[in-house]
Protein backbone atom coordinates (compact mmCIF):
# COMPACT_ATOMS: atom_id res chain seq x y z
CA UNK A 1 0.00 0.00 0.00
CA UNK A 2 1.30 3.61 -1.23
CA UNK A 3 0.18 6.25 1.19
CA UNK A 4 0.26 9.59 -0.10
CA UNK A 5 1.39 12.62 2.13
CA UNK A 6 0.75 15.19 0.03
CA UNK A 7 -2.06 17.10 -0.36
CA UNK A 8 -3.98 16.44 -4.39
CA UNK A 9 -2.89 20.18 -6.23
CA UNK A 10 -6.62 21.52 -7.45
CA UNK A 11 -7.75 20.09 -10.57
CA UNK A 12 -8.80 22.58 -13.87
CA UNK A 13 -11.83 24.06 -14.31
CA UNK A 14 -14.60 23.01 -15.96
CA UNK A 15 -16.14 25.08 -18.75
CA UNK A 16 -19.20 27.19 -17.16
CA UNK A 17 -22.08 29.24 -18.66
CA UNK A 18 -24.94 30.67 -16.79
CA UNK A 19 -28.08 31.18 -18.76
CA UNK A 20 -29.28 34.24 -20.92
CA UNK A 21 -31.68 36.51 -18.78
CA UNK A 22 -34.74 37.79 -19.52
CA UNK A 23 -36.84 40.96 -17.19
CA UNK A 24 -40.18 42.25 -18.42
CA UNK A 25 -42.71 44.66 -16.50
CA UNK A 26 -46.19 42.71 -16.47
CA UNK A 27 -49.83 43.16 -14.75
CA UNK A 28 -47.88 45.19 -12.10
CA UNK A 29 -45.50 43.07 -11.41
CA UNK A 30 -41.87 41.73 -12.76
CA UNK A 31 -40.72 38.56 -13.89
CA UNK A 32 -36.88 37.47 -14.22
CA UNK A 33 -36.74 34.76 -16.22
CA UNK A 34 -33.71 32.25 -17.36
CA UNK A 35 -34.02 30.65 -20.52
CA UNK A 36 -32.86 26.46 -20.34
CA UNK A 37 -33.07 25.01 -23.57
CA UNK A 38 -34.55 22.12 -23.92
CA UNK A 39 -34.77 21.25 -19.83
CA UNK A 40 -38.09 19.02 -18.77
CA UNK A 41 -38.27 20.61 -15.54
CA UNK A 42 -39.38 24.15 -14.40
CA UNK A 43 -39.27 26.49 -11.58
CA UNK A 44 -41.33 29.20 -10.79
CA UNK A 45 -40.66 31.34 -7.47
CA UNK A 46 -42.76 34.40 -6.41
CA UNK A 47 -40.53 36.27 -4.31
CA UNK A 48 -41.89 39.24 -2.26
CA UNK A 49 -39.76 41.71 -0.06
CA UNK A 50 -41.76 40.34 2.91
CA UNK A 51 -38.70 38.74 4.64
CA UNK A 52 -38.48 38.52 8.64
CA UNK A 53 -36.82 42.42 8.17
CA UNK A 54 -40.07 43.74 7.91
CA UNK A 55 -41.52 41.99 11.19
CA UNK A 56 -42.53 44.26 13.85
CA UNK A 57 -40.25 44.05 16.80
CA UNK A 58 -41.27 41.53 19.62
CA UNK A 59 -43.07 39.37 16.31
CA UNK A 60 -40.27 37.38 15.67
CA UNK A 61 -40.85 34.32 13.65
CA UNK A 62 -44.21 35.95 12.25
CA UNK A 63 -42.99 35.45 8.37
CA UNK A 64 -42.07 32.08 8.88
CA UNK A 65 -45.24 31.10 10.75
CA UNK A 66 -47.32 33.00 7.70
CA UNK A 67 -45.28 30.50 5.24
CA UNK A 68 -46.21 27.61 6.79
CA UNK A 69 -50.06 28.56 7.08
CA UNK A 70 -49.85 28.99 3.56
CA UNK A 71 -50.73 25.39 2.95
CA UNK A 72 -53.88 24.88 5.45
CA UNK A 73 -56.34 25.56 2.39
CA UNK A 74 -57.16 28.71 0.19
CA UNK A 75 -60.89 30.52 0.35
CA UNK A 76 -61.26 28.23 -2.56
CA UNK A 77 -60.29 24.87 -1.24
CA UNK A 78 -59.68 23.63 2.25
CA UNK A 79 -56.27 21.97 2.91
CA UNK A 80 -57.27 18.11 1.33
CA UNK A 81 -58.27 19.73 -1.53
CA UNK A 82 -55.18 22.05 -1.94
CA UNK A 83 -52.93 19.51 -0.84
CA UNK A 84 -54.78 17.02 -3.86
CA UNK A 85 -54.64 19.80 -6.09
CA UNK A 86 -50.77 19.87 -6.06
CA UNK A 87 -50.35 16.29 -5.91
CA UNK A 88 -52.54 16.25 -9.05
CA UNK A 89 -50.08 18.10 -10.74
CA UNK A 90 -46.69 16.29 -9.46
CA UNK A 91 -45.47 19.33 -7.06
CA UNK A 92 -45.95 20.61 -3.54
CA UNK A 93 -45.51 24.12 -2.34
CA UNK A 94 -41.72 25.18 -0.54
CA UNK A 95 -41.74 28.17 1.61
CA UNK A 96 -39.00 29.86 3.16
CA UNK A 97 -38.45 33.04 4.31
CA UNK A 98 -35.03 35.07 5.33
CA UNK A 99 -34.26 38.43 6.12
CA UNK A 100 -34.27 40.05 3.33
CA UNK A 101 -37.49 37.60 1.32
CA UNK A 102 -40.18 35.74 1.60
CA UNK A 103 -39.89 33.13 -1.36
CA UNK A 104 -43.26 30.69 -2.82
CA UNK A 105 -41.62 28.31 -5.20
CA UNK A 106 -43.26 25.04 -7.28
CA UNK A 107 -40.97 22.71 -9.26
CA UNK A 108 -43.08 20.56 -12.52
CA UNK A 109 -42.82 19.40 -16.25
CA UNK A 110 -42.72 22.59 -17.83
CA UNK A 111 -46.20 21.45 -19.58
CA UNK A 112 -47.67 21.80 -16.04
CA UNK A 113 -45.89 25.06 -14.92
CA UNK A 114 -49.38 26.94 -16.06
CA UNK A 115 -51.65 25.46 -13.54
CA UNK A 116 -48.75 24.66 -10.88
CA UNK A 117 -48.34 28.54 -10.86
CA UNK A 118 -52.13 29.57 -10.44
CA UNK A 119 -52.54 27.47 -7.67
CA UNK A 120 -49.30 29.19 -6.33
CA UNK A 121 -51.22 32.06 -6.48
CA UNK A 122 -54.25 31.03 -4.88
CA UNK A 123 -51.97 29.78 -2.06
CA UNK A 124 -50.04 32.96 -1.55
CA UNK A 125 -52.79 35.48 -2.64
CA UNK A 126 -55.87 33.96 -0.87
CA UNK A 127 -55.31 31.89 1.86
CA UNK A 128 -57.96 30.70 4.08
CA UNK A 129 -55.96 31.53 7.38
CA UNK A 130 -58.67 30.22 9.25
CA UNK A 131 -57.73 31.48 13.03
CA UNK A 132 -58.08 27.81 14.51
CA UNK A 133 -55.68 26.64 11.78
CA UNK A 134 -53.92 29.74 12.01
CA UNK A 135 -53.73 28.60 16.20
CA UNK A 136 -52.39 24.96 15.78
CA UNK A 137 -49.44 26.48 13.19
CA UNK A 138 -48.32 29.01 15.70
CA UNK A 139 -48.55 26.39 18.50
CA UNK A 140 -46.29 23.75 16.12
CA UNK A 141 -43.84 26.17 15.38
CA UNK A 142 -43.37 26.97 19.23
CA UNK A 143 -42.95 23.55 20.23
CA UNK A 144 -40.74 22.88 16.92
CA UNK A 145 -38.60 26.22 18.35
CA UNK A 146 -39.05 25.24 22.15
CA UNK A 147 -36.90 21.58 21.09
CA UNK A 148 -34.17 23.72 19.17
CA UNK A 149 -33.86 25.92 21.85
CA UNK A 150 -32.96 23.08 23.97
CA UNK A 151 -30.09 22.81 22.31
CA UNK A 152 -27.05 23.86 22.38
CA UNK A 153 -25.99 26.93 20.18
CA UNK A 154 -29.12 29.21 19.72
CA UNK A 155 -28.69 30.80 22.71
CA UNK A 156 -25.13 31.81 21.85
CA UNK A 157 -26.16 32.63 18.62
CA UNK A 158 -28.82 35.15 19.98
CA UNK A 159 -26.52 36.59 22.70
CA UNK A 160 -23.66 37.35 20.29
CA UNK A 161 -26.67 38.85 17.30
CA UNK A 162 -28.10 41.34 20.27
CA UNK A 163 -24.38 42.49 21.28
CA UNK A 164 -23.61 43.24 18.09
CA UNK A 165 -26.46 44.92 16.70
CA UNK A 166 -28.52 45.68 19.70
CA UNK A 167 -31.63 43.52 20.66
CA UNK A 168 -33.81 46.91 20.62
CA UNK A 169 -33.83 46.37 16.98
CA UNK A 170 -35.68 43.60 14.67
CA UNK A 171 -32.11 42.70 13.13
CA UNK A 172 -30.27 42.29 16.64
CA UNK A 173 -32.91 39.18 17.43
CA UNK A 174 -32.88 35.76 16.12
CA UNK A 175 -34.51 35.63 12.37
CA UNK A 176 -36.95 32.91 13.11
CA UNK A 177 -37.47 34.52 16.37
CA UNK A 178 -37.24 32.68 19.86
CA UNK A 179 -40.34 30.14 21.77
CA UNK A 180 -41.39 33.33 23.48
CA UNK A 181 -42.18 35.65 20.32
CA UNK A 182 -43.75 33.20 18.02
CA UNK A 183 -46.14 32.50 21.15
CA UNK A 184 -46.81 35.98 21.55
CA UNK A 185 -48.69 36.29 17.85
CA UNK A 186 -51.66 36.35 17.12
CA UNK A 187 -54.21 35.66 14.28
CA UNK A 188 -54.35 39.07 13.90
CA UNK A 189 -50.75 39.57 13.83
CA UNK A 190 -50.71 36.68 11.13
CA UNK A 191 -53.36 37.89 8.86
CA UNK A 192 -52.09 41.96 8.98
CA UNK A 193 -48.81 40.67 7.88
CA UNK A 194 -50.03 38.54 5.15
CA UNK A 195 -52.57 41.74 3.91
CA UNK A 196 -49.81 43.67 4.08
CA UNK A 197 -47.36 42.14 2.65
CA UNK A 198 -48.05 39.23 0.69
CA UNK A 199 -50.61 41.25 -1.84
CA UNK A 200 -48.15 43.55 -3.54
CA UNK A 201 -47.26 41.58 -6.57
CA UNK A 202 -43.55 40.98 -6.45
CA UNK A 203 -41.59 39.16 -9.05
CA UNK A 204 -41.67 36.07 -10.61
CA UNK A 205 -39.06 34.25 -10.97
CA UNK A 206 -38.68 31.25 -13.85
CA UNK A 207 -36.26 29.22 -14.60
CA UNK A 208 -36.89 26.31 -17.61
CA UNK A 209 -37.28 26.37 -21.63
CA UNK A 210 -38.44 29.61 -22.18
CA UNK A 211 -39.37 28.74 -25.66
CA UNK A 212 -42.44 26.73 -24.29
CA UNK A 213 -43.35 28.80 -21.32
CA UNK A 214 -45.81 31.99 -21.64
CA UNK A 215 -44.22 34.06 -19.48
CA UNK A 216 -47.13 36.96 -19.48
CA UNK A 217 -49.97 34.26 -18.87
CA UNK A 218 -47.80 33.28 -15.62
CA UNK A 219 -47.27 37.14 -14.72
CA UNK A 220 -51.19 37.40 -15.60
CA UNK A 221 -51.98 34.82 -13.05
CA UNK A 222 -49.20 35.41 -10.35
CA UNK A 223 -50.17 39.53 -10.07
CA UNK A 224 -53.88 38.80 -9.94
CA UNK A 225 -55.67 40.86 -7.82
CA UNK A 226 -52.28 42.49 -5.92
CA UNK A 227 -51.72 45.90 -5.38
CA UNK A 228 -49.65 48.36 -3.24
CA UNK A 229 -47.48 51.10 -3.47
CA UNK A 230 -43.32 49.88 -4.12
CA UNK A 231 -41.52 49.77 -0.80
CA UNK A 232 -37.96 50.90 0.04
CA UNK A 233 -35.29 48.49 0.75
CA UNK A 234 -33.57 51.35 3.43
CA UNK A 235 -30.13 51.67 3.42
CA UNK A 236 -27.16 49.91 4.57
CA UNK A 237 -27.72 50.07 8.47
CA UNK A 238 -24.13 51.54 9.68
CA UNK A 239 -23.13 49.21 13.13
CA UNK A 240 -19.74 50.23 14.29
CA UNK A 241 -17.11 47.32 15.32
CA UNK A 242 -16.03 47.22 18.74
CA UNK A 243 -13.24 48.97 19.71
CA UNK A 244 -12.11 46.28 22.38
CA UNK A 245 -12.83 42.40 22.47
CA UNK A 246 -15.48 41.31 25.13
CA UNK A 247 -16.46 37.34 26.34
CA UNK A 248 -20.36 37.06 26.80
CA UNK A 249 -20.70 33.88 28.81
CA UNK A 250 -24.32 31.83 28.65
CA UNK A 251 -24.70 29.88 31.33
CA UNK A 252 -25.60 25.45 30.48
CA UNK A 253 -24.52 24.44 33.74
CA UNK A 254 -23.49 20.28 33.46
CA UNK A 255 -22.18 21.13 30.05
CA UNK A 256 -19.56 18.59 28.98
CA UNK A 257 -18.93 20.94 25.85
CA UNK A 258 -18.68 24.83 25.22
CA UNK A 259 -20.28 25.92 22.36
CA UNK A 260 -18.38 29.06 20.94
CA UNK A 261 -19.99 31.99 18.53
CA UNK A 262 -17.42 35.10 17.83
CA UNK A 263 -18.01 37.91 15.33
CA UNK A 264 -18.43 41.25 14.65
CA UNK A 265 -20.19 43.14 12.11
CA UNK A 266 -19.39 43.48 8.77
CA UNK A 267 -20.44 44.90 5.38
CA UNK A 268 -23.33 43.97 3.60
CA UNK A 269 -24.13 42.21 0.53
CA UNK A 270 -23.63 44.79 -1.88
CA UNK A 271 -20.58 45.99 -0.60
CA UNK A 272 -17.57 45.91 -3.94
CA UNK A 273 -15.30 43.51 -1.67
CA UNK A 274 -17.63 41.19 -1.71
CA UNK A 275 -15.79 38.47 -3.87
CA UNK A 276 -12.15 39.09 -2.40
CA UNK A 277 -14.15 38.95 1.39
CA UNK A 278 -15.49 35.73 0.36
CA UNK A 279 -12.25 33.96 -0.49
CA UNK A 280 -10.14 35.52 2.60
CA UNK A 281 -13.39 33.76 4.68
CA UNK A 282 -12.69 30.84 3.03
CA UNK A 283 -9.15 30.39 3.83
CA UNK A 284 -9.51 31.08 7.37
CA UNK A 285 -12.40 29.13 8.35
CA UNK A 286 -15.11 28.51 5.17
CA UNK A 287 -13.34 24.99 4.20
CA UNK A 288 -12.47 21.61 5.73
CA UNK A 289 -8.88 22.90 4.68
CA UNK A 290 -8.84 26.35 6.47
CA UNK A 291 -6.73 27.52 8.44
CA UNK A 292 -9.08 27.58 11.68
CA UNK A 293 -10.09 24.03 11.27
CA UNK A 294 -6.47 22.71 10.40
CA UNK A 295 -5.20 24.18 14.16
CA UNK A 296 -8.08 23.92 16.23
CA UNK A 297 -9.30 20.54 14.54
CA UNK A 298 -6.19 18.46 13.39
CA UNK A 299 -3.56 20.64 15.39
CA UNK A 300 -4.48 20.73 18.39
CA UNK A 301 -7.78 18.45 18.93
CA UNK A 302 -9.83 20.57 20.26
CA UNK A 303 -12.95 19.99 17.77
CA UNK A 304 -14.54 17.96 15.48
CA UNK A 305 -14.93 21.08 13.35
CA UNK A 306 -14.93 25.16 12.87
CA UNK A 307 -16.27 27.12 10.34
CA UNK A 308 -16.20 30.96 9.50
CA UNK A 309 -18.30 33.03 7.31
CA UNK A 310 -18.79 36.58 6.31
CA UNK A 311 -22.74 36.61 6.36
CA UNK A 312 -24.04 39.19 4.30
CA UNK A 313 -27.60 40.36 3.61
CA UNK A 314 -29.49 43.20 1.77
CA UNK A 315 -28.66 46.06 4.82
CA UNK A 316 -26.40 44.26 7.44
CA UNK A 317 -23.55 41.69 7.60
CA UNK A 318 -21.71 39.94 9.76
CA UNK A 319 -18.68 37.97 10.73
CA UNK A 320 -18.79 34.50 12.65
CA UNK A 321 -16.66 31.75 13.99
CA UNK A 322 -19.02 28.68 15.24
CA UNK A 323 -17.40 25.79 17.01
CA UNK A 324 -18.02 23.59 20.07
CA UNK A 325 -15.00 22.45 21.90
CA UNK A 326 -14.92 20.45 25.32
CA UNK A 327 -15.48 22.55 28.61
CA UNK A 328 -11.57 21.50 29.72
CA UNK A 329 -9.85 24.13 26.99
CA UNK A 330 -12.31 26.03 26.16
CA UNK A 331 -9.98 29.19 26.90
CA UNK A 332 -7.07 27.86 25.06
CA UNK A 333 -9.78 27.17 21.67
CA UNK A 334 -10.48 30.51 22.26
CA UNK A 335 -7.16 32.12 22.12
CA UNK A 336 -5.80 29.85 19.49
CA UNK A 337 -8.85 31.01 17.11
CA UNK A 338 -8.21 34.77 17.64
CA UNK A 339 -4.64 34.59 17.31
CA UNK A 340 -5.50 32.78 14.15
CA UNK A 341 -7.66 35.70 13.14
CA UNK A 342 -5.18 37.97 13.86
CA UNK A 343 -2.24 36.17 11.96
CA UNK A 344 -4.99 36.57 8.96
CA UNK A 345 -5.84 40.02 9.14
CA UNK A 346 -2.32 41.51 9.82
CA UNK A 347 -0.72 38.88 7.14
CA UNK A 348 -3.12 38.06 4.53
CA UNK A 349 -3.34 34.77 2.90
CA UNK A 350 -0.61 32.95 0.50
CA UNK A 351 -0.93 32.13 -2.89
CA UNK A 352 -0.91 28.45 -2.24
CA UNK A 353 -4.26 28.88 -0.20
CA UNK A 354 -5.56 31.06 -1.97
CA UNK A 355 -5.24 28.55 -5.13
CA UNK A 356 -7.21 26.26 -3.06
CA UNK A 357 -10.10 29.00 -2.10
CA UNK A 358 -10.30 29.78 -6.05
CA UNK A 359 -10.71 26.76 -7.09
CA UNK A 360 -13.18 25.29 -4.08
CA UNK A 361 -15.69 28.21 -4.20
CA UNK A 362 -15.21 28.27 -8.46
CA UNK A 363 -16.35 24.67 -8.48
CA UNK A 364 -18.84 25.33 -6.02
CA UNK A 365 -20.48 27.27 -8.12
CA UNK A 366 -20.56 25.12 -10.96
CA UNK A 367 -21.35 22.15 -9.36
CA UNK A 368 -24.77 23.77 -7.44
CA UNK A 369 -25.98 25.84 -10.64
CA UNK A 370 -26.88 22.82 -12.27
CA UNK A 371 -30.52 22.58 -11.69
CA UNK A 372 -33.88 24.74 -12.75
CA UNK A 373 -33.81 25.57 -8.55
CA UNK A 374 -30.68 26.48 -8.38
CA UNK A 375 -30.93 28.70 -11.15
CA UNK A 376 -34.33 30.71 -9.94
CA UNK A 377 -32.66 30.83 -6.53
CA UNK A 378 -29.53 32.93 -8.43
CA UNK A 379 -32.39 34.82 -9.88
CA UNK A 380 -33.27 35.49 -6.57
CA UNK A 381 -29.97 36.95 -5.59
CA UNK A 382 -29.97 39.40 -8.62
CA UNK A 383 -33.93 40.67 -7.87
CA UNK A 384 -32.82 40.89 -4.05
CA UNK A 385 -29.47 42.52 -4.22
CA UNK A 386 -30.01 44.47 -6.79
CA UNK A 387 -26.77 42.53 -9.02
CA UNK A 388 -26.72 43.12 -12.39
CA UNK A 389 -28.01 40.67 -14.80
CA UNK A 390 -25.06 38.88 -16.01
CA UNK A 391 -23.44 38.77 -12.47
CA UNK A 392 -23.29 35.06 -12.66
CA UNK A 393 -22.12 35.00 -15.70
CA UNK A 394 -18.86 36.87 -14.70
CA UNK A 395 -18.82 35.57 -10.83
CA UNK A 396 -16.93 32.28 -11.66
CA UNK A 397 -14.28 34.31 -13.36
CA UNK A 398 -13.61 37.12 -10.42
CA UNK A 399 -13.69 33.95 -8.07
CA UNK A 400 -10.40 32.61 -10.08
CA UNK A 401 -8.67 35.68 -10.76
CA UNK A 402 -9.03 37.31 -7.51
CA UNK A 403 -5.14 38.64 -7.03
CA UNK A 404 -3.84 37.48 -3.99
CA UNK A 405 -2.87 41.86 -3.00
CA UNK A 406 -6.69 42.41 -3.50
CA UNK A 407 -7.85 39.48 -1.39
CA UNK A 408 -5.23 40.00 1.69
CA UNK A 409 -6.52 43.80 1.52
CA UNK A 410 -9.83 42.25 2.29
CA UNK A 411 -8.92 40.42 4.96
CA UNK A 412 -7.26 43.71 6.81
CA UNK A 413 -9.85 45.34 5.94
CA UNK A 414 -12.95 43.13 6.82
CA UNK A 415 -11.42 41.40 9.74
CA UNK A 416 -11.56 42.92 13.44
CA UNK A 417 -9.33 40.94 15.92
CA UNK A 418 -9.78 43.25 18.26
CA UNK A 419 -13.15 43.94 18.25
CA UNK A 420 -14.60 40.42 18.41
CA UNK A 421 -17.42 39.47 20.42
CA UNK A 422 -16.72 36.11 22.20
CA UNK A 423 -19.72 34.00 23.04
CA UNK A 424 -19.11 31.02 25.31
CA UNK A 425 -22.13 29.07 26.52
CA UNK A 426 -20.83 26.08 28.47
CA UNK A 427 -21.14 25.41 32.32
CA UNK A 428 -20.10 29.25 33.57
CA UNK A 429 -18.51 27.66 37.10
CA UNK A 430 -16.12 25.49 35.51
CA UNK A 431 -15.10 27.74 32.73
CA UNK A 432 -14.86 31.76 34.04
CA UNK A 433 -11.77 31.76 35.89
CA UNK A 434 -9.88 30.63 33.11
CA UNK A 435 -11.41 33.20 30.85
CA UNK A 436 -10.89 35.66 32.70
CA UNK A 437 -7.20 34.98 33.12
CA UNK A 438 -7.01 34.58 29.23
CA UNK A 439 -7.07 38.33 28.73
CA UNK A 440 -8.71 38.14 25.97
CA UNK A 441 -11.36 40.75 26.98
CA UNK A 442 -14.14 41.79 29.49
CA UNK A 443 -16.17 38.84 31.21
CA UNK A 444 -19.83 39.33 31.26
CA UNK A 445 -22.77 37.13 32.01
CA UNK A 446 -25.32 37.00 29.38
CA UNK A 447 -28.53 38.22 30.59
CA UNK A 448 -31.98 36.36 30.87
CA UNK A 449 -33.65 35.46 27.60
Amino acid sequence: MTLISERPAPGEPRSYRFPPVVRRAVAGGEVVAAHLPGQSLAVATLLLDAGAGREPLGREGLAGVVAKALEEGTIDRDAAAYALALEGLGTELSTSVDWDSFRTTVQVPVDRLAPAVTLLAEAVRTPRLDPADVERVRDDEVTSLRMYWANPGPRADAALRADLFGAEVRHGRPMDGDPESVAALTVDDITGFHAGWLRRPGTLLVAGDLDRIDLDALAAAAFAGTGGDPVEAGAPIDVQVRTQRRIILVDRPGSVQSSLRLGHTAPPRSHPDYVPTQLAGTVLGGAFTSRLNHLIREVRGYTYGIRADFGMSRRFGRFTVSSSVQTAVTAPALVEAVGEIARTQADGVTEEELAVARSWRAGQLSVELQTPAAIASALATLVVYGLPDDYHAHLREAMLSAPLDVVSAAAAAHLHPHGLTLVVEGDVALIRDELVASGLGEVVDDGPR
